[in-house]
């Protein structure tokens, strides 16, 4: 069964956090069109993810690459008839607190999950500004085309929770 990975990493600092700024990071999208060569499997050496990056510095434009599965904070496990689907929490980010997570999502054949956490890390020593992050996964079970993350999710997983 075809099993379609895009994540999707927006990157920014307190300068966008209120304003015009914060305006632009909110209005970027959650998903992305699907590249034409993208492999759509977990067996055999297709595992890889669309993989979107956007940052402040780049003033939010996405840069797109494929990243090897492993690299994904996701864990994905096909039970034959379904998918089991669920988001790994960045183990140093403390901030938001994620004392209760939602249990894995197990999808049908022609379902997709978008899955959002979001996170707050300063450095060690704290001499640099916070640095705020959101991880998006859109994960399509069975066959899809290149548009199936413009659409409505099956299912919505939102651990997005206050970064102050």
């Amino acid at each position: 069964m075809e099993i379609t990975v895009q994540w999707v990493r927006t990157f920014w600092t307190k300068e966008s956090r209120g304003g015009a700024a914060a305006a632009r990071r909110n209005a970027v999208p959650a998903g992305f069109a699907l590249p034409g060569s993208l492999p759509g499997t977990l067996s055999g050496a297709s595992r890889v993810a669309h993989y979107v990056e956007m940052s402040e510095r780049d003033g939010f434009a996405p840069r797109a690459e494929t990243k090897d599965l492993d690299e994904v904070k996701v864990a994905l496990r096909d039970e034959g008839d379904r998918l089991r689907v669920l988001a790994r929490v960045e183990p140093l980010c403390g901030v938001p607190p994620r004392p209760r997570r939602p249990p894995a999502v197990r999808l049908l054949p022609g379902q997709w999950i978008r899955w959002q956490l979001n996170y707050r890390f300063s450095s060690l020593v704290g001499l640099r500004d916070w640095l705020y992050w959101l991880d998006t996964f859109n994960i399509a079970y069975g066959p899809r085309d290149q548009d199936v993350f413009l659409s409505e999710p099956t299912v919505v997983v939102d651990e997005r929770g206050p970064l102050r």
